[in-house]
């Protein structure tokens, strides 16, 4: 994971830097610990679009996706009904897979009933986060594509819908 220089000579993973889209990314979000309800519903809610496409064609659509789904507004895309659903499939913008899109509308009202329950996405993700947090990553073999934690917490989103 040898960090490489970028078009403007800033050295970053080497991934970040075939595209404007992924050194964007990179410098501002990857990494980074992500925090609100909203905020959290539409990165879960991309990185299920993103199952079997890369991250640069979910990135690239994400302004679509964002403006689709309401700005991933929990309660309103909760309320979303089949009407919502042939809008979306209809919208060139955004990954329109007819089980990601109902999906992604399930997951609203799960959020929403968290919210029902006094909890919150938020503090429910982040009661998984290991403590303390685990080094950086120094090299690819270092990248786990699953934890403990993040197996822990799949089966917590999976049990409450």
């Amino acid at each position: 994971m040898e960090a490489e220089p970028g078009p403007d000579g800033k050295r970053r993973c080497w991934w970040a830097n075939g595209s404007d889209d992924m050194r964007a990314y990179h410098d501002a979000e990857w990494g980074r610990p992500l925090r609100g309800e909203n905020e959290l519903y539409e990165r879960l809610t991309l990185e299920a679009f993103q199952s079997g496409l890369s991250w640069l064609t979910i990135l690239r659509k994400r302004e679509n996706f964002r403006r689709a789904f309401d700005g991933f507004a929990i309660e309103r895309v909760a309320e979303y009904g089949p009407a919502d659903i042939e809008r979306l499939m209809a919208d060139a913008g955004i990954v329109r897979n007819r089980r990601k899109i109902e999906a992604a509308i399930a997951n609203a009202r799960a959020a929403r009933e968290l919210h029902a329950a006094g909890d919150s996405l938020d503090s429910l993700i982040w009661s998984f986060a290991p403590d303390p947090a685990p080094a950086a990553p120094r090299a690819d073999e270092d990248l786990a594509s699953s934890t403990p934690e993040s197996k822990a917490l799949a089966k917590e989103l999976k049990r409450r819908g």
